[in-house]
């Protein structure tokens, strides 16, 4: 079964019947508020929830807005969501597959982005869709960690990444964001993102039942080339991977005046145990920033 919103597809062959991820009853605001009002910085402007925020401030697109796409690219996004990086995907490619288990957040991110005519949106599991061609690139913008949640595989990481590198090109890119586990906030007092706990990706999930991890640099290494993967260059945007200000690589360390900004939290309360400023201008004299980087961007080679 087919649909369409505006010129965007919606293909829901793989569709089970039952919306596998969501953030509860506000995602039906979302989808209100985008029918009703097309320009997200209009709905910013007099609503400052933070699920409205987070899911269309234009700043989530300064992940990708500086990549270097190539011409005429195909790109498969997996994960899309409410399609915060989707529009931008979209300017940069000749023609966008974006996967997500959710229908709700799916018809969200097609009333978005219906002006793009070279989107496709299939609903349901990544793992469950077959998918007839090959991609330049292929996006996991904070997708990664809950790989295990939908997964199901001794090593669900790894069998994630193997899977999709079946759908890239040879010269093909992996394009990654995700939290570090040992990122300074952490340490400086702020809830681990996902599960809300103090300190929990730095004690290793112990006392969490969630299945959601995210990783150190080296781990995260591991996986990639566990995963059959040949090369990983890391990039580490600021403050973090979703609201960046600032993308730096190993070829272009902050200096300590980059990093002189408020590094508040809007979704929840945190501790403030340190001048996390402070810190970071200690590090970054003993070369340590990529180890307490707050978020990684990671382009992968097949």
């Amino acid at each position: 079964m087919k649909d369409q919103i505006g010129n965007v597809i919606l293909d829901y062959t793989y569709y089970g019947g039952q919306d596998q991820y969501s953030d509860g009853d506000i995602e039906d605001d979302l989808l209100h508020l985008i029918q009703e009002e097309p320009d997200v910085e209009k709905i910013l402007a007099k609503d400052d929830r933070w699920p409205v925020l987070y899911h269309f401030s234009p700043v989530r697109q300064n992940i990708l807005e500086w990549y270097p796409f190539k011409k005429g690219a195909e790109i498969l996004e997996i994960g899309s969501g409410c399609g915060a990086i989707t529009g931008v995907l979209c300017k940069n490619a000749e023609h966008v597959t974006s996967v997500d288990l959710s229908k709700r957040r799916s018809l969200i991110n097609a009333n978005r982005n219906k002006e793009y005519d070279n989107l496709t949106i299939m609903v349901g599991n990544f793992n469950d869709i077959v998918l007839e061609e090959k991609y330049d690139y292929i996006t996991l913008i904070g997708v990664l960690e809950y790989a295990a949640y939908y997964t199901d595989a001794k090593q669900p990481f790894e069998s994630f990444l193997k899977r999709i590198s079946s759908y890239l090109k040879e010269d093909g890119k992996l394009l990654i964001a995700i939290e570090n586990k040992f990122g300074l906030k952490y340490w400086a007092g702020t809830r681990e993102d996902h599960t809300g706990k103090f300190f929990d990706g730095l004690e290793g999930y112990i006392d969490t039942e969630s299945s959601v991890r995210t990783f150190s640099k080296e781990g995260l290494k591991t996986i990639i080339a566990n995963a059959g993967y040949r090369n990983a260059e890391f990039y580490y945007p600021f403050p973090d991977y979703k609201f960046p200000v600032q993308i730096f690589s190993d070829e272009y360390l902050p200096k300590e005046d980059d990093l002189n900004i408020g590094l508040d939290t809007f979704d929840n309360t945190r501790m403030m145990l340190f001048n996390e400023n402070r810190v970071y201008a200690s590090l970054l004299k003993e070369n340590k920033f990529d180890f307490f980087a707050n978020s990684f961007f990671v382009e992968v080679a097949k």
